[in-house]
């Protein structure tokens, strides 16, 4: 068995020793501060109830649409990734083809999760140069404490291993919190959730640390959805006031969201198809809602809707001083078919190209210079990055840059981010790393990626003369730690 080169204190630092040597003293700075994770997907029932973590496949593969997609491109039916009957698709899906699956899944029995393990162990070649491929690496190092690297040879013995460690009574989402040296972990929410794991997080005296929700309203915002009418009713029906119609709606989503920030929420988060807004007035945007509720908008009447309340949600982000994050421009479950069978969340969301300028200017006219407003804004598509983003974060106080998301929060896509932005915006406009995981174990490996990158950026700048070394240390530790105090109020 070869060595895992996940031990490599090196690893993705510049290969120019003299550049190489910066950058590790620019890390040395920041490699032991607390990881602040202002966005992600770790579900706060986790923590509140420290149950233990499943076996190697539920809790590394079969959830893991990163790793599920590609293997599923070499060939290999989803089947046989898959631990049990997928369950329907969210209700949040943002349009009608995120509602849930029309069958009940594959008829063939799922497989165990030792074959799982198997199939995974065997694709593992496909995953070498991937993000994927370095945040397992440096998990099953770091975390699990392989020391070897994965193979089809040694499939059993790392699921043995992994297993037992699974099971030590310290192996438990609390303690591995503490391990992670996580200070603050921030959720993603729906709006009439009660919050009662965070109230109890909160209370918990024996608990270190903030874990905080985030407000989500995205199923509640986009007539397209399916459920859109029966969550409008719920929602109306819960928190309007006893109000109907438009307004008891307006008010309704002000209350939620109240309600999140008395229970510590820092931001709310809309996970739209595109970063559209409008402004309506009221009578032309109570006209699209009662049309919607009715089931007799158009499309684009949909769309116009949706907008507006992207708008609205600026205005509320204003009054309620919740930080507004945007992550656009995902075509979800591209498949067909692989949606009806398996629902959503299972590798085929792909991204495409967006616009910024225009669609933001609306919110950007009324509340770009608004007093403590803050907006991030994330793209999967990088050509906005230097053409958009950075000119919006460049002369607008509330606009941030939000860190490389999803298909692009990779090691070189990162160093392109950098080299997109930096020249336009600085570095005091970006919003600091976010993980955006699900996966509770591999938050450690994603955020010390994020500073060896940051650490080698800055390092060829030093190198290059353009910015002092004393600087360096400075910026790199804004990077990591003060911006995402700052961008989101923390």
């Amino acid at each position: 068995m070869s060595q895992s080169i996940a031990a490599h204190p090196d690893r993705l630092l510049p290969a120019d020793p003299g550049t190489r040597r910066i950058a590790r003293e620019l890390l040395g700075r920041v490699q032991d501060l607390p990881i602040i994770s202002p966005h992600g997907h770790v579900d706060a029932a986790v923590l509140e109830q420290n149950t233990p973590f499943p076996d190697p496949a539920a809790l590394l593969v079969s959830p893991d649409h990163y790793v599920t997609r590609l293997i599923h491109a070499s060939g290999v039916p989803l089947d046989r990734l898959r631990l049990q009957a997928p369950a329907p698709a969210d209700p949040s899906a943002a349009d009608p083809s995120q509602a849930g699956p029309s069958q009940a899944g594959p008829s063939a029995a799922a497989p165990d999760s030792r074959t799982v393990w198997r199939e995974f162990c065997q694709a593992w070649p496909l995953f070498e140069g991937t993000a994927s491929g370095y945040w397992l690496r440096d998990q099953f190092r770091s975390v699990f404490g392989l020391d070897q690297e994965i193979s089809g040879a040694t499939a059993d013995a790392s699921y043995d291993a992994i297993s037992a460690r699974l099971q030590e009574p310290d192996f438990r989402p609390r303690q591995l919190f503490k391990d992670f040296n996580i200070e603050v972990l921030a959720t993603t929410d729906d709006p009439l959730d009660d919050l009662s794991s965070h109230k109890a997080l909160a209370e918990d005296v024996t608990f270190h640390g903030r874990v905080l929700p985030t407000f989500r309203p995205d199923a509640y915002l986009n007539p397209a959805n399916p459920a859109w009418s029966a969550n409008v009713e719920r929602l109306i029906a819960a928190a309007g006031d006893g109000g109907s119609g438009f307004a008891g709606y307006l008010i309704a989503l002000e209350n939620r969201r109240r309600y999140f920030v008395e229970h510590g929420a820092v931001s709310a988060d809309h996970g739209v198809r595109t970063p559209r807004t409008l402004k309506l007035d009221a009578a032309d945007a109570e006209r699209l809602f009662n049309r919607a509720r009715s089931g007799e908008a158009t499309a684009a009447e949909r769309e116009d809707f949706e907008a507006h309340m992207m708008y609205q949600m600026a205005r509320m982000s204003v009054e309620d001083g919740l930080v507004m994050t945007i992550h656009p421009g995902s075509f979800r479950n591209h498949h067909t078919d692989t949606f009806n069978q398996y629902g959503a969340d299972t590798g085929h969301d792909i991204p495409f190209a967006i616009d910024y300028t225009e669609s933001i200017r609306p919110v950007l006219q009324d509340f770009g210079t608004a007093r403590d407003f803050h907006l991030v804004l994330f793209t999967m598509d990088e050509t906005v990055y230097s053409r958009e983003l950075a000119p919006l974060a460049g002369f607008y106080p509330s606009v941030y840059l939000g860190a490389p998301w999803w298909f692009l929060d990779a090691p070189d896509a990162m160093l392109r981010f950098r080299s997109a932005v930096t020249e336009t915006a600085g570095f005091s406009r970006s919003s600091g790393f976010i993980d955006d995981t699900r996966a509770f174990c591999s938050i450690p490996a994603r955020h010390d990626a994020s500073r060896r990158i940051e650490a080698s950026f800055l390092a060829r700048l030093v190198a290059e003369h353009r910015i002092s070394e004393d600087r360096a240390h400075d910026i790199i530790v804004d990077l990591v730690d003060g911006s995402p105090r700052r961008v989101f109020k923390l």
